[in-house]
């Protein structure tokens, strides 16, 4: 059985790592793919991804690079991802992962005009996500976690736009059949959101926006969590439900 990949963009910072785990942690409980069917690669580590035709899909973690300072790992990893697409194979990008996918497929990635978007926030489904398979069972608006400084500015020719949030009207991008990506994390619980909200305390207040207020609105998001794990069992990962 070939493996699913999680390519792993960054880490998540230290203090959060210590008491929630890392991104491959949280993709996998978000997933419930079985931890033996899973493979780690480090890309922002140098690490190298084996060939598109060796594994059962892939999950694009975020990361706290930019997709805009072009690292060679990354831009590696956009060719990968441009391989992957080809073959159609199942493909689901989060933040960082969200804009190296538009990015290789030729969309534009750059900061989100009016800065940081973060906390947990309203997303509205458009177009034709009522009937797209990933999110037709789901609510005209539901909530997810963001926590972002760039964004997809311009999507890919030929993707549909299938939600927005108030400040980002792409926030879930349709590729093809078997790809998709998210601006908002689907992987993340609202513990996790809480502590990034605690660690972007300062510059949020620096930035002219309301930390407390944004914390004590943080909220849980089964319906944002529910796109992980119905990817996972449409694509034969997982038999998760819901």
């Amino acid at each position: 059985m070939k493996p699913v990949l999680i390519i792993q963009t960054g880490r998540a910072p230290d203090p959060i790592r210590g008491r929630h785990g890392d991104f491959p942690h949280w993709f996998r409980i978000g997933t419930r793919v079985e931890p033996h069917r899973l493979r780690v690669v480090e890309v922002s580590a140098g690490e190298s991804l084996p060939p598109p035709h060796e594994v059962a899909g892939a999950m694009i973690t975020g990361s706290a690079a930019m997709v805009t300072e072009r690292a060679s790992w990354s831009e590696r990893t956009a060719g990968w991802i441009r391989d992957a697409m080809d073959l159609e194979l199942p493909l689901f990008g989060v933040c960082y992962g969200h804009q190296l996918m538009a990015h290789a497929m030729g969309g534009r990635v750059d900061y989100l005009p009016g800065g940081r978007e973060i906390g947990t926030q309203p997303i509205e489904l458009i177009n034709d996500a009522s009937h797209d398979v990933l999110t037709a069972g789901l609510p005209a608006v539901f909530r997810a976690h963001t926590t972002h400084e760039q964004s997809v500015l311009e999507p890919p020719s030929g993707s549909t736009v299938l939600a927005r949030s108030t400040r980002d009207p792409h926030q879930l991008l349709r590729y093809g059949p078997s790809a998709i990506s998210t601006q908002f994390h689907p992987e993340f619980n609202a513990e996790v959101m809480r502590a990034y909200v605690r660690r972007k305390h300062a510059d949020m207040r620096q930035e002219g926006s309301d930390p407390t207020g944004v914390f004590k609105a943080v909220a849980a998001t089964p319906m944002a969590r529910r796109l992980l794990r119905h990817f996972s069992r449409v694509h034969g990962w997982s038999h998760a439900i819901g």
